[in-house]
């Protein structure tokens, strides 16, 4: 877990004009609200070259993009899950990455179930926990190249 090298690979190598391998971000949590983390945190990763995909049943679009009720209504399998939701409904997501078959989940700063990282682990998920996605971009953003 938190693997430098698994931070770059998920950020697709991040350089000043996008990420040299481009990604698709599904964003579980994301919110129509500007002040929130999770509005703000998306809208700098859309800026620099990453695709959203909101996962959020609750609104119907958010920065350009529909918003789906849940993992298994995406259109397509995203590069990474990152995850702004509370510490308990963690589980229920490595679940259904699990089931979906999907290799790389990010959970927000602050945000922490070391049980379900385990068990992502352990089913051959890349976790990323308790990090900004945000921060880290612009920590290796800004690595000389």
């Amino acid at each position: 877990m938190n693997e430098p090298q698994t931070i770059l690979d998920m950020l697709g190598h991040p350089t000043p004009t996008g990420p040299t391998s481009p990604r698709t971000l599904a964003v579980i949590g994301l919110s129509d609200n500007p002040s929130k983390p999770s509005h703000s945190v998306s809208a700098y990763m859309q800026h620099h070259g990453y695709r959203i995909l909101p996962v959020n049943p609750a609104i119907s679009q958010v920065l350009g993009e529909p918003s789906y009720a849940s993992l298994s209504d995406l259109p397509f399998k995203p590069d990474v899950v990152n995850i702004f939701r509370l510490p308990k409904f963690i589980p229920d997501i490595v679940d259904d990455m699990i089931a979906l078959g999907l290799k790389n989940l990010w959970v927000q700063l602050g945000i922490v179930n070391l049980e379900a990282a385990a068990r992502a682990e352990q089913a051959g998920i890349h976790v990323v926990m308790d990090r900004c996605i945000l921060i880290e971009h612009r920590r290796y953003d800004a690595l000389p190249r």
